[in-house]
């Protein structure tokens, strides 16, 4: 199953796999009126999207009660991990945040299409009460420093921050180090040599 395709780094089932590429064909359809994705990606759609947004569920090892998407836009990291954790963590809830109109009824029907414990707030971030989730994921929201400013209020105590970044990390960690206290882990991306994943944990304001 999956010969060939970047999934079969992940250890999906069919029918995971099968909701995957439904989500794809929504992307697709929609991204010819509302702009989800870059045009020039479409074609490896897989590995730039799905795959990069699927190996984020590698680095969480509860399985969260409330997993907070932040910026959520296309559905990635957000739906992918809904669909994901429909199998392995069915007890989880999704909440995805995207202040776009067009993109927020996107996401909604996706949801309502894939049948995901998920639900879409239309609104800023920093409109929204605290929500205390288990996970909170960004994936080409902002730098870091404003990451961490958007996050922090809606982290449960215990909770963690997985944030794709690119060759400039590096970068962005020392900055966002100047206002926040924060455990960092520098994870490899499965898509990427010069990418990582941040792992962000007791994040607190200087």
């Amino acid at each position: 199953m999956m010969q060939g395709s970047p999934l079969a780094k992940l250890d999906v089932s069919r029918e995971t796999y099968e909701k995957l590429s439904h989500f794809v064909a929504l992307v697709k359809k929609w991204n010819k009126a509302v702009n989800l994705i870059g045009r020039s990606t479409i074609d490896s759609i897989w590995a730039r999207h799905v795959l990069d947004s699927a190996q984020l569920r590698a680095h969480v090892s509860l399985q969260p009660r409330l997993w907070l998407d932040l910026g959520s836009g296309s559905g990635f990291p957000g739906i992918v991990m809904a669909i994901i954790a429909a199998e392995d963590s069915p007890g989880s809830r999704f909440v995805l945040v995207e202040s776009d109109q067009r993109k927020a009824t996107f996401l909604r029907t996706s949801c309502r299409e894939l049948g995901l414990s998920a639900s879409v707030l239309a609104a800023r971030i920093e409109s929204l009460p605290s929500q205390e989730a288990d996970v909170i994921s960004a994936r080409a929201l902002a730098p870091l420093p404003e990451l961490c400013a958007l996050a922090a209020p809606h982290l449960a105590p215990d909770g963690i921050c997985l944030f794709p970044k690119g060759a400039g990390h590096i970068s962005e960690i020392a900055a966002a180090r100047q206002s926040w206290n924060m455990e960092v882990e520098t994870l490899p991306s499965l898509t990427d040599p010069d990418a990582v994943i941040l792992k962000l944990k007791a994040l607190a304001h200087v």
